[in-house]
């Protein structure tokens, strides 16, 4: 069976480039169809390649995926354009790219040098933290108020932040949801990394938040990665912080929307 990729960024989140194995390298055109159509945009001469251990952020969670380069000596490079996880193979990552030169590829053995590009991780990690800082903020002050209140989902992409819940919550509640979210940044939460079992789960009182370990492509007793924001909100997630809430910035609180019994809370960071 074929080994899940190693995602080093989710536990050395500071490091911005990682020593990896190729293990595969393919034309998109020869991709199955599930995985073909994760990029769309693909021509002839873009590739797939997939190594034993990345740094990338592949896209989802809300996560934009990371871009950057990967390069062999003597002259190899490969920029990577995107990044997903496989639609047909457990936990295996593809990249996304073109080679700078179409008759120097990488083989299968090959070491290579990943690199991000570090002001697009900073920028997708202080969007992403900046939504856990809203949705704390949303729920501490309106889930005893708004009925059927949950969270529901996120999207952290620069163009398109919000926060989605379940239930109506009313414009009156834009200005309290500011404030809270500037108190958050203002106090300089950390930040924490944690890996818990759903024991940890049902003592933390979150049984809701549990993962679907088969649709995570997850083994049988492997943990799930948390992210605690200290004195918050603890959340279940794969994506990429800072390491405290004032590392945000200024976060914007945009328009309240409601439609068909749901609420999206809108944000930027300007």
């Amino acid at each position: 069976m074929q080994r899940a990729t190693y995602l080093a960024f989710q536990r050395q989140g500071h490091l911005s480039t990682l020593q990896a194995t190729v293990l595969a390298v393919r034309t998109v055109a020869s991709l199955e169809e599930p995985n073909r159509i994760l990029f769309k945009q693909a021509t002839d001469d873009d590739h797939v390649v997939v190594t034993d251990s990345t740094i990338f952020h592949p896209q989802g969670g809300g996560q934009p995926s990371d871009v950057g380069t990967m390069t062999s000596p003597p002259s190899a490079q490969f920029d990577v354009h995107m990044v997903r996880t496989s639609a047909t193979a457990r936990g295996e990552v593809l990249h996304f790219g073109r080679f700078s030169n179409p008759s120097t590829l990488f083989k299968p053995g090959d070491t290579v040098a990943q690199n991000i590009d570090t002001e697009k991780r900073l920028l997708y990690s202080r969007y992403h933290t900046a939504g856990h800082v809203l949705g704390a903020a949303v729920k501490h002050l309106v889930e005893k108020d708004v009925e059927n209140f949950d969270e529901t989902k996120a999207s952290h992409f620069p163009d398109s932040a919000a926060c989605e819940f379940q239930g109506l919550i009313e414009g009156k509640w834009k200005e309290a949801i500011q404030k809270k979210v500037d108190e958050y940044i203002e106090k300089d939460m950390k930040v924490e990394i944690e890996w818990w079992g759903e024991d940890d789960f049902k003592k933390n009182g979150m049984e809701r938040l549990i993962p679907d370990r088969d649709a995570m492509g997850m083994e049988e007793g492997e943990k799930f990665r948390v992210v605690r924001i200290v004195g918050a909100e603890t959340y279940p997630c794969g994506g990429t912080h800072v390491d405290s809430t004032r590392l945000c910035g200024k976060t914007v609180v945009k328009k309240v929307g409601r439609a068909k019994g749901m609420s999206r809370v809108g944000y930027f960071l300007p």
